[in-house]
């Protein structure tokens, strides 16, 4: 499903701190992702739809240089990616067995996908810079991912980073991480974002002043008076 260009651009808008922030007042407490940080290729914020992969623990008969020609591997799985999702894969924190390489992630790039996303790491340091992908992980390990992980399954519910991450739902990724947004909540937080970003523009502008926090941030209601009135909000 492709994602309105107006909430797309929205959320590239609005930080991930803020996004945070939009969905603990909508009762989502668990959608920054931890583990994943910008690594490679990311010097700006990225919005996509998910699509997820999943790891689970290495099996001896399962994780084999024989199962990346399986028809249930990663390489079949980045041949259903489409262009401009974010791909999240619950490698489980584990950080001692590269889940993709270069060559693997330079096919997500020339297939179209906007970034990865990862609890685990990923290997070929310098090829994987090179392909442009911009990508989140935990770091980098030489090892292959059948060292530590089997490859089980994509497009189904993941946990990434201590997150659920569900098929479409929207990721968003900054230098501080990575957020999730349930699909169902996109367009309200997405809106609800841009005014939580106006506003604290204009209290660092009153704080800029010398406007002491208490009844500024959070603001109290003669606070919200002043600024519905000086931003023609009333």
């Amino acid at each position: 499903m492709t994602l309105d260009k107006a909430i797309a651009d929205a959320l590239r808008a609005t930080s991930t701190a803020t996004l945070t922030t939009v969905l603990l007042k909508k009762g989502i407490r668990r959608c920054w992702m931890q583990g994943p940080v910008p690594m490679f290729n990311a010097p700006e914020r990225l919005v996509g739809r998910a699509f997820t992969m999943r790891f689970v623990p290495a099996r001896e008969d399962l994780a084999t240089p024989e199962s990346w020609s399986s028809p249930r591997s990663t390489r079949v799985a980045i041949e259903d990616m489409p262009a401009d999702c974010i791909v999240v894969v619950d490698a489980m924190g584990v950080t001692d067995a590269g889940i993709f390489g270069d060559i693997l992630t330079a096919r997500m790039k020339k297939r179209g996908v906007t970034a990865l996303i990862t609890d685990g790491v990923v290997r070929d340091a310098a090829g994987v810079e090179g392909t442009e992908l911009p990508v989140w992980c935990s770091g980098v390990a030489a090892p292959p991912s059948v060292a530590g992980l089997t490859f089980v399954g994509w497009q189904e519910p993941v946990g990434c980073g201590g997150v659920a991450v569900y098929p479409d739902d929207v990721i968003v990724a900054d230098g501080d991480g990575a957020v999730v947004i349930p699909a169902a909540m996109v367009e309200e937080v997405a809106k609800a974002a841009v005014e939580q970003e106006r506003l604290e523009l204009w209290i660092m502008r009153e704080v800029e002043k010398g406007v002491p926090l208490p009844g500024l941030y959070p603001p109290n209601a003669e606070t919200k008076l002043r600024y519905e009135a000086e931003t023609g909000k009333a």
